[in-house]
């Protein structure tokens, strides 16, 4: 697929994915929710991609669904809408479910879908001028995006209410207060860090990171015993891996491990 609204760039195992519209702010229409899918998708299947970062261009994040094309299509807003979120779920679902790490780079104004598809990332990190805002109800709707699974895991109930209600607009170092974001970045030093943390996650050991994804991503749904069964069935896994093997092998000599993803 050919992509008029994404910029897909796949270089050392490091898949960027960055929302295209600058103009407006990348917000959400069709044809953007559905290259966002596919490229998901893509990075999902390619084995040579170790990580997946998700970002923006210019000086937003993602400003949500795009709502000057809502105002176009109230006549049929319902069908215009599940349609914008049967993409926009696909691809935070396939974002969580993807056996490799993941990280959404939020580089600027990050609100309503916008914020919602920063938390889907397993690492949120944000540069310093960053904002969060939630901002559905501003507009008279309820939030989307997997926003009402993940924010009351990271915040708690009351605060995630607070966000959807009042609109708060949080700080990129107060969503690292809260415990949304993972790291903060002065505006000048974001690329680079971003770059340095993606690197890091590209050059581990891949496989090891996708069980354990699907082991905490799940752990909320099971019971005790049930989550131990699993993490005793994927740690074995684990060590049929060339992977562990090396880590092991490393671990010994005292030297460090060179994972290939294997």
């Amino acid at each position: 697929m050919s992509y008029a609204k994404i910029i897909l760039d796949i270089c050392d195992g490091i898949a960027t994915i960055t929302l295209n519209r600058p103009e407006a702010y990348n917000a959400l229409d069709m044809q953007l929710a559905t290259e966002l899918h596919d490229a998901v998708v893509t990075c999902s299947e390619d084995a040579a991609v170790r990580v997946v970062v998700v970002t923006g261009s210019g000086r937003a994040f993602c400003a949500g669904g795009d709502v000057k094309g809502f105002s176009q299509q109230l006549d049929a807003i319902g069908k215009h809408i599940k349609l914008l979120t049967l993409a926009l779920h696909a691809a935070v679902s396939r974002l969580v479910r993807m056996p490799k790490p993941t990280i959404t780079a939020v580089n600027g104004v990050a609100a309503g879908g916008g914020m919602s598809l920063s938390l889907a990332g397993d690492l949120i990190v944000a540069t310093e001028s960053a904002r969060f805002t939630m901002a559905y109800t501003q507009i008279g709707a309820s939030p989307d995006g997997s926003s009402t699974f993940f924010l009351p895991r990271l915040v708690g109930v009351k605060r995630a209410l607070e966000l959807t209600f009042l609109n708060r607009v949080l700080s990129a170092r107060e969503a690292m207060e809260w415990g949304i974001v993972h790291q903060v970045f002065p505006d000048e030093q974001f690329q680079a860090g971003v770059q340095s943390l993606a690197a890091q996650l590209a050059q581990g050991p891949t496989q090891a990171y996708g069980r354990a994804k699907t082991l905490l991503y799940h752990s909320a749904s099971e019971t005790l015993e049930t989550q131990m069964e699993h993490e005793a069935q994927l740690i074995a896994a684990s060590g049929h891996t060339a992977d562990f093997r090396e880590g092991v092998t490393a671990f010994v000599a005292k030297r460090p491990p060179v994972f290939q993803g294997r």
